[in-house]
């Protein structure tokens, strides 16, 4: 088996131990569980990390063209924020009960739609806007994940008490946090859909096409921008809101890669391969 596959079904795994070690321990209550799984998922973060750039080196193009790579950057960027926030923070450690699960199926997924590396890159695709676009998007959905588990520990904590419930942040505290994730996945989000339409116009002459993904990841932003907008005008706060990400946050799923799988779209044959 060639290396960059070692490392990538490694970092599977890993991220496997990492999310049933969280589940279980969010069943049992045992918080020592939340440290395996923790340091699996950093454990997984390495061969992860790996596997992108020994596909990166074997290609010499951007790792992020085809389906399989879009979906290995964004988790990898996505556990990335995680790890950062666990460490630096350490604020919300049950946080992996709902990013770790995710962060496993999606790259589990990614596994199984691997293609050959692709040594060649469209001349479309050779500008630097292609980094401002993904990195706004990966980051984004970093960050809303993010929101949403500390959506899902508001709404726990709202309604269970003892052992690590006490232990969490207080609801605002949590509640605030969300707010934060929301706002800067907001941000990335939006410069993702504006380099997207900067570059679309310097390589078709169009900023907008109603190509279905940028249609789907319009309205995933308009939503976040509601979420906002019910929070700082209308003054939404705590249970409403945390359920609120939690349902989003399946929208930009379905937004980010269902779409693309499901359906012939510009980024289709110009990004993403089926």
């Amino acid at each position: 088996m060639k290396p960059e596959l070692v490392c990538f079904w490694t970092a599977v795994g890993l991220y496997g131990i990492s999310t049933f070690s969280y589940l279980f321990g969010i069943i049992a209550k045992y918080e020592k569980l939340f440290m395996v799984g923790l340091f699996s998922a950093l454990a997984g973060f390495i061969p992860h990390t790996a596997a992108i750039a020994l596909r990166w080196k074997a290609g010499g193009i951007e790792p992020f063209i085809t389906i399989s790579e879009s979906i290995t950057f964004g988790i990898f960027t996505t556990m990335l924020i995680f790890l950062v926030f666990q460490f630096t923070i350490k604020k919300v450690r049950p946080l992996g009960v709902l990013v770790m699960p995710v962060a496993f199926v999606l790259l589990g997924w990614a596994g199984t739609l691997m293609k050959d590396v692709a040594t060649q890159l469209a001349p479309a695709l050779q500008s630097w806007w292609l980094w401002v676009h993904i990195i706004g998007a990966t980051t984004g959905f970093g960050s809303v994940l993010m929101a949403a588990g500390l959506g899902l520990f508001y709404i726990l904590k709202e309604k269970k008490s003892g052992g690590i419930y006490d232990k969490l942040p207080d609801l605002q505290a949590l509640d605030n946090l969300s707010y934060r994730f929301v706002a800067g996945g907001f941000i990335m989000y939006g410069l993702m859909i504006i380099s997207g339409a900067y570059w679309s116009n310097t390589v078709k002459g169009s900023y907008w096409a109603w190509d279905p993904v940028e249609v789907w990841s319009l309205i995933s932003w308009l939503i976040y921008g509601i979420y906002l907008h019910l929070r700082i005008t209308f003054g939404w706060r705590g249970r409403k809101l945390a359920l609120y990400s939690l349902v989003a946050v399946v929208v930009m799923i379905v937004s980010y890669w269902g779409v693309p799988f499901s359906m012939e779209t510009f980024h289709s044959g110009f990004r993403i391969e089926h």
